[in-house]
């Protein structure tokens, strides 16, 4: 633990006072020629400055040392910080001030503190706190200061006694269950043994047409067996995993803290390749811009990419433009709010259909509404993009991630 020197506090208001009224006793005692005044005015005026001197000893002798257990938990985990101290023995008390952010558990009315007023045989102590973390990101857990005192409370030193530590808090996962149309069904890919139950099993997967689905992959037979149009799922192409693009801008989310919904695409961004990742999905995860925030594999641990999207920022770029987004495979975008063209733009990084969630933000603060001309809600967007061909469901504020899943799954 690196040690730094704190600033000088010096005497309290009792410990200046003390000395006042014994320097003023002195100077009176040789006014009046009263030796025995002046004894009492020097011992009087001598308490504080020995006070000072217990302190600063105080300060020099005792060393702490944070420890988070975990440093690295899910939103709403329990962490316990411990700090360790170790020097030789009180004379006096040692207060301890630790810093945390709200978002780490406490009030910022109320930050942990703490008072220790002897050490073990062995000069060390131990003192714990409880941290809930309530919103994803790297919080900086101290310093941690310490103000020594002597006994009387004469006398105080302001140190700093422990530097920051790194608390890392990864967006909340639920999980999931299925997998949308197009996804791992493809030869090439893990998910494509799926596909095939067995020898003999049927090589073709038909669903109900919906709207932007194209008519040559109406599969006519199955259409005459349910007397309503069917399309084969799949035509078997070659599958090189999943894309998917989170909308981090900073002007197509509302709200704030953990019920902005920024968070829910998070949470719901990490919940789906964490899910796909256990799938053995091979995978990219972008932003809206193109930057990769996770390593591409197949079966690949899911840590890095949680740790990216712990440490996520909101962007400033006020569009979707980026670069084309990469071709054989399939994509899965967690879109904000859209303005006008930006459907457009979406489409131009992408040649052919995808899947996408798209938020109403409206409802995540009801007094933000569309501005005029800005193209419509989130349903005519979800519109444009079936129209387009892409399967497409639309989140609100009151909806949870495995109920969006399930949306796009079962194509609603």
């Amino acid at each position: 633990m690196s040690e730094r020197s704190g600033r000088f506090s010096g005497l309290t208001t009792r410990g200046r006072c003390l000395l006042a009224g014994g320097l003023a006793t002195g100077v009176s005692a040789i006014a009046l020629d009263e030796r025995d005044l002046l004894r009492i005015g020097a011992f009087v005026a001598l308490l504080p400055v020995l006070a000072l001197l217990l302190a600063a000893r105080a300060r020099r002798r005792i060393h702490v040392e944070r420890e988070l257990t975990p440093a690295r938990v899910p939103v709403g985990a329990a962490v316990t910080v411990g700090l360790h101290l170790h020097g030789g023995p009180l004379l006096g008390a040692l207060r301890l001030t630790d810093t945390a952010p709200d978002a780490a558990g406490p009030q910022a009315a109320a930050p942990p503190r703490f008072t220790v007023h002897r050490l073990s045989g062995r000069g060390s102590a131990v003192v714990t706190y409880p941290l809930r973390p309530v919103l994803r990101g790297v919080h900086r857990v101290g310093p941690l200061s310490g103000t020594a005192t002597d006994p009387l409370g004469l006398a105080e030193f302001e140190r700093e006694l422990a530097p920051a530590d790194r608390l890392l808090v990864l967006p909340r996962v639920v999980a999931l269950q299925g997998l949308p149309p197009a996804i791992g069904a493809g030869e090439g890919t893990p998910g494509s043994a799926l596909a095939h139950q067995g020898q003999g099993a049927s090589d073709v997967l038909i669903r109900p047409y919906r709207q932007g689905d194209e008519l040559r992959r109406v599969h006519w037979r199955s259409t005459a067996r349910h007397d309503e149009l069917m399309v084969r799922l799949e035509e078997r192409p070659w599958r090189g995993g999943m894309t998917v693009l989170l909308d981090r801008r900073d002007v197509a989310h509302r709200g704030r803290g953990a019920d902005s919904s920024l968070e829910f695409a998070v949470s719901l961004t990490a919940s789906i390749c964490t899910h796909l990742l256990s799938r053995g999905e091979p995978l990219d995860l972008l932003t809206e811009d193109g930057v990769q925030l996770s390593g591409r594999g197949s079966g690949i641990s899911p840590e890095p990419l949680l740790d990216a999207l712990a440490a996520l920022r909101p962007s400033a770029r006020p569009d979707l433009a980026g670069p084309e987004l990469r071709s054989g495979t399939d994509v899965l975008a967690v879109l904000g709010a859209l303005e006008p063209g930006e459907v457009d733009t979406l489409l131009g990084r992408r040649s052919g259909g995808g899947n996408a969630v798209l938020l109403d933000t409206s409802t995540w603060d009801p007094a933000v509404r569309v501005r005029a001309g800005s193209g419509g809600t989130a349903a005519a967007n979800a519109a444009t993009l079936r129209g387009a061909g892409w399967h497409v469901t639309i989140a609100s504020a009151g909806s949870s991630p495995e109920r969006v899943w399930s949306d796009l799954v079962n194509g609603l």
